[in-house]
């Protein structure tokens, strides 16, 4: 089988190259025989993949668009050792991310993300999941395994993603256009449209970037009658988005530079990709309709300036999500069990009625960073190299949460009677709403960060490097009505400060050989928790021998240790990357069901350990033919017995397949002239996981599965046609199943996708 390379061992550029400005080869131009290098910033500097003492993966912007990678589930596929749970088909921007088994749906997030250098990084929330900016006018992805408190701080505990855009070019006027339409089994007709200018306004000072995409993701799943079983409405789960990037850099002179930039993106999903599992394939019987509106709003201003001897690097940004939802709550608010007998058949119509969960979340966060980086090593000059930095943000998250009974009061004056009387429920539903809740987070930190490189020889050095960390965090809420025992106010807030270190040695052996060894700890920040009623949970909280449950939880930590080697070997026509690595992770911030009322709060409870490796191999036996294959084990288990979960040492943390595996490869042929054409093809093996704790939870055993893709086409001058498909075989195993408002709900892969996509420069 013919396949396409997209992990960190498919490296694009030469090392030399600045990523930015590099002028785009021909795609007729002749393939090269050696493996070439990539540049990262993995370091907040500008340096070979392969010196860098950390396992890390680089999907390019090429191979985005080659491999049609489109989201995180594809990434996740793609790269050793990330998952996600949640599934990229849960909606847009619901999934969790998790890199080397550190995984918690409570708490802070466990894995960084980041656009550039602006951090869109947020708490873990049942009403949402991480930002996902459209993988379009990216330069690269990097994904950065392990611990990364010390450069980019809280929340990168497992590692940290980061999204390379594609910057301004003050050299040259660059123009490009990409369409794709496909079409979905079970499904409709999808698109992506995208254009991109790149356009100097003052050759070599000033330079506008302008880039714009739409498009529409068909939905597969059908909407049945509940009694009768017939379909309601088809492809419910469709999905529109729209993205635009603006970018300009001003050098006015050859030290300075300041780039302003704004990125924002619409994603509009008409239902999540859940279909319940006692119906026929891809069908769901909800009464409730589950639509998503997310937006991202992401204004940033960098700069740069040459100090002659270090570099200053300015980095302002606002980041804005508005992520409005609704959720199916017709099984979570179900009173036909609290309603009283009489009057006869009042209970019943109760209990049918639909209900919704309106979700509206909002997340602001202003920050700024500012740091000197030396200039790169030079054996002359001195055997140093350093980094340091400060770093301030303030983040506000908001969440808001209504949940009528759809006709509650009309029903209960149908049978005349009345919901607040003492005989009935005793409670007063105005407008129909059975909960309501306002939340307001508000974590503000300050942080100070360095790191210090000594060079024993050219070729051995090592480096230390620390972050020190105060944040303040608090909450405040209100809530009303039935679910929620009665009007309540509550506002707590917590003080907490880290420090976290780093050691790392690097030995390049020869040019061609390196190994790397490191010792990194990673943290989340603390939180508070909302109120519990003790009028609807005393039961619960006796259960677990608790008086109430905690207001605030603390921050959790881990040690990681690792040891790699990054090499290129037959004279640089193979490279062979590989890690192996060690987490000890104490007082995890772990979510707690109250299965009697219904409700959670967030603790530290128990001790775990992950172990594992992950590799990556490319090859070039021509140059016409690349061959990848990269894998991951992990073993992540619990190391101390939760109660307070049923769960147990040993037990395993959830979301974390054990293996992942991935064969690429790509082979290239001549046609008339300076044409070519190619075929490629991917093959991705996800192993067995487990989605919770609960050996109960039908969610607890997700199964193993595979996904093959594969593409051909040709180049012509400046255009590349292509005809591809993904998941070839058509692959429909129910992967996840998660208990969000209904137990019989599942996720599949999304089903077998044909389409044609034109891209070229114009």
């Amino acid at each position: 089988m013919l396949l396409t390379t997209v992990t960190a061992a498919a490296q694009q550029l030469p090392a030399s190259a600045d990523t930015a400005a590099a002028p785009e080869t021909k795609k007729s131009a002749k393939p090269t025989e050696q493996i070439e290098a990539v540049l990262v910033t993995a370091q907040k500097r500008k340096e070979d993949a392969s010196k860098v003492p950390l396992s890390i993966s680089v999907i390019n912007g090429e191979e985005l668009q080659a491999a049609h990678i489109n989201n995180f589930a594809d990434v996740t596929r793609a790269v050793p050792n990330i998952s996600f749970s949640g599934a990229s088909g849960s909606g847009a921007g619901l999934s969790n991310i998790e890199i080397r088994g550190i995984s918690s749906a409570a708490g802070s997030a466990t894995v960084g993300v980041y656009l550039d250098d602006v951090s869109m990084t947020t708490r873990n929330l049942y009403s949402m999941g991480s930002s996902e900016p459209k993988f379009f006018d990216i330069d690269r992805i990097e994904v950065l395994r392990g611990p990364q408190g010390t450069l980019y701080g809280a929340s990168s505990m497992g590692g940290t993603i980061k999204f390379i855009s594609n910057q301004p070019n003050l050299k040259e006027r660059e123009a490009s256009v990409y369409s794709e339409t496909s079409s979905t089994k079970g499904g409709g007709t999808n698109y992506t449209v995208n254009g991109v200018v790149n356009q100097p306004l003052i050759p070599n000072q000033l330079a506008l970037r302008i880039g714009i995409q739409t498009g529409h993701e068909s939905g597969y799943i059908d909407q049945v009658s509940p009694t009768t079983g017939n379909v309601i409405a088809k492809g419910i789960n469709s999905q529109d988005s729209s993205v635009v990037k603006l970018a300009m850099k001003w050098a006015p002179t050859r030290n300075l530079s300041i780039t302003p930039s704004v990125f924002y993106q619409e994603v509009n999903s008409k239902d999540i990709d859940a279909s319940y599992l006692d119906l026929p394939k891809n069908q769901t019987s909800k009464l409730v309709r589950e639509p998503g509106n997310d937006r991202l709003l992401v204004p940033s201003l960098t700069v740069n300036y040459d100090l002659g001897k270090a570099d200053l690097i300015s980095v302002s940004s606002f980041y804005q999500r508005t992520f409005n939802r609704t959720q199916d709550g017709t099984t979570v608010n179900n009173l036909g069990f609290a309603v009283p007998a009489t009057p006869p058949g009042l209970a019943e119509a109760i209990g049918a009625l639909p209900s919704a969960v309106y979700l509206q979340n909002q997340v602001r966060q202003f920050s700024q960073e500012l740091r000197v980086t030396s200039k790169p090593y030079d054996q002359k000059v001195s055997p140093f190299t350093w980094l340091g930095g400060v770093y301030y943000a303030n983040l506000h998250t908001n969440v808001t949460d209504n949940e009528p009974i759809f006709g509650l009061n009309s029903t209960y004056a149908a049978f005349g009677a009345n919901p607040a009387d003492p005989g009935q429920l005793g409670i007063a539903f105005p407008n129909d709403n059975s909960y309501f809740s306002e939340r307001h987070y508000h974590t503000e930190q300050e942080a100070v960060f360095g790191e210090l490189n000594y060079y024993f020889m050219p070729n051995l050095h090592g480096t230390v490097g620390m972050r020190y960390l105060q944040a303040t965090d608090s909450l405040s809420r209100s809530g009303d009505y039935y679910w929620n025992g009665g009007p309540t106010t509550s506002s707590v807030s917590t003080k907490s400060s880290a420090f976290t270190p780093k050691v790392s040695l690097i030995w390049e052996v020869d040019p061609n050989n390196t190994v790397y060894t490191s010792a990194t700890e990673g943290f989340r920040l603390g939180g508070n928790d909302r109120p519990i009623p003790a009028s609807l949970c005393a039961s619960d909280f006796s259960n677990l021998g608790i008086a109430q449950a905690p207001t605030s939880f603390n921050s959790d930590k881990l040690w990681s240790y690792e040891i790699g080697n990054k090499s290129r070997l037959l004279g640089n026509r193979l490279s062979f990357n590989a890690a192996l690595f060690y987490i000890q992770w104490n007082d995890l911030q772990q979510d707690i069901q109250l299965p009697g009322c219904g409700f959670d709060y967030e603790t530290n409870v128990g001790k775990a350990k992950s172990y594992g490796a992950e590799f990556e191999i490319k090859g070039k036996p021509t140059a016409n033919i690349v061959l990848g294959l990269s894998g991951g084990y992990t073993n992540a288990t619990l190391s101390s017995d939760v109660p307070s979960l049923k769960a147990h040492a040993g037990d395993p943390i959830q979301g974390v397949p054990k293996y992942n595996a991935s064969l690429t490869g790509q082979y290239t042929f001549n046609l008339s002239g300076d044409y070519y054409g190619f075929a490629r093809a991917a093959a991705h093996w996800t192993g067995s996981s487990h989605g919770t704790l609960v050996a109960t939870d039908p969610d607890h055993s997700r199964p193993a599965y595979s996904t093959i893709d594969a593409s051909i086409g040709a180049t012509f001058d400046q255009w590349e046609l292509t005809l591809f498909v993904k998941n070839a075989s058509n692959n429909d195993k129910v992967i996840q199943r998660p208990n969000v408002q209904s137990i019989s709900e599942g996720y599949r892969v999304a089903p077998r996708t044909i389409g044609i996509s034109l891209a070229g420069k114009i």
